[in-house]
């Protein structure tokens, strides 16, 4: 079937769905539904609806459907030496451009790059009354609807079924060592704070279980000058370690407690709660694995400035992110209604009344 047979037949699908008052729960390639809140919706199967449509490796854009699996443009890039910066996870073989869009997460280099959605420069979508709409464009200074666009990043699928989608992506870096050392968690996060304001070449940094890591990357003379200025020693396979923290593939994840992802400022001091902890992203994403009730964890993180969401291994029934404040419900609720005005997609997904 060709894709505009496909993307007809998805909006057939949304405007029938409409006119009968179902709602949808839309499903690429599965990988990471276990996120968010539990969906109690119709499915609606938009896998496939792939392919890369237009790339250009002279131009930094890859312009693709929603449904291709993410393993696909990486790979394509990769033969052109080049990639998605935000270091996006897979979690999963299915993993699909839309599902990485929507969830919005992004990898080990995030806080050295940029996040997924400081990449996306336009997207194409279905409304909840079933009508596309085009956002933004091609390239970063074409600011028409790019907030939109953005917007659509981390939303979980609740304002619309993302169609088409416009990255920038970057050259890959020519060189690449990781560093270690063991080290007390408070000088870990003292130390990685730090790093975030020194003109060095680290684009990954974290703590785990008393060991310090360091992923420096770029031109072989910026990695070899900032090997002299960093404190560790050499890591064989390096780029396996920061693929498995990504997948979530360490040792640390295997556990079947609650997994929280605690957002931070990076020096902020270890946090009084019981449990394991993972730090990522130079401090300012933590992972806590820990049975400790949900109110305390999310009490305690807020009063250091910071937010919690319930990331796997929980009741995905009740609050998974952290609740917001009621002008903010209020917001989100304005926008979720301009664009689902019927509550179409993903009912739920985030929050019990979106």
């Amino acid at each position: 079937m060709a894709n505009q047979s496909i993307s007809e037949l998805l909006q057939s699908q949304v405007q029938q769905a409409g006119k009968t008052g179902r709602q949808l729960n839309i499903i690429g390639g599965g990988s990471k539904s276990f996120l968010g809140r539990q969906c109690h919706a119709e499915a609606l199967d938009v896998s496939k609806h792939s392919g890369i449509i237009e790339y250009d490796p002279r131009e930094l854009v890859i312009t693709a459907r929603a449904g291709t699996p993410l393993h696909e443009i990486e790979q394509t890039l990769a033969d052109n030496k080049q990639m998605l910066a935000f270091e996006p996870p897979h979690f999963g073989k299915t993993a699909t451009l839309g599902g990485t869009i929507a969830t919005g997460l992004s990898g080990p280099r995030r806080p050295y790059t940029g996040s997924a959605r400081d990449f996306v420069l336009g997207c194409k979508l279905l409304n909840g009354k079933g009508e596309i709409m085009q956002f933004g464009g091609q390239v970063m200074k074409n600011v028409a609807g790019y907030d939109v666009s953005r917007l659509m990043t981390g939303a979980y699928g609740t304002l619309g079924l993302i169609l088409e989608l416009s990255l920038k992506v970057l050259p890959r870096p020519a060189a690449t060592v990781t560093l270690f050392n063991e080290c007390s968690e408070a000088n870990a996060i003292e130390f990685m704070s730090g790093l975030l304001s020194k003109a060095l070449a680290v684009d990954a940094a974290c703590y785990y279980k008393g060991q310090s890591y360091m992923r420096i990357s770029g031109s072989q003379q910026s990695v070899i000058e900032a090997q002299k200025r960093l404190p560790g020693e050499s890591m064989t396979e390096s780029s396996h370690f920061w693929q498995r923290l990504r997948e979530h593939e360490l040792s640390f994840f295997n556990s079947n407690k609650p997994l929280w992802r605690v957002m931070v400022k990076p020096a902020t001091a270890a946090l009084p709660i019981d449990g394991e902890w993972l730090l990522d992203w130079g401090g300012s994403q933590r992972w806590l694995s820990s049975d400790a009730d949900a109110s305390t964890i999310r009490d305690v993180v807020q009063q250091h400035g910071g937010h919690a969401s319930l990331f796997r291994n929980g009741d995905r029934n009740s609050d998974v992110f952290q609740p917001l404040p009621k002008p903010m419900q209020m917001l989100q609720q304005r926008i979720k209604t301009s664009f689902d005005p019927n509550s179409l997609f993903n009912p739920g997904r985030m929050y019990a009344e979106i």
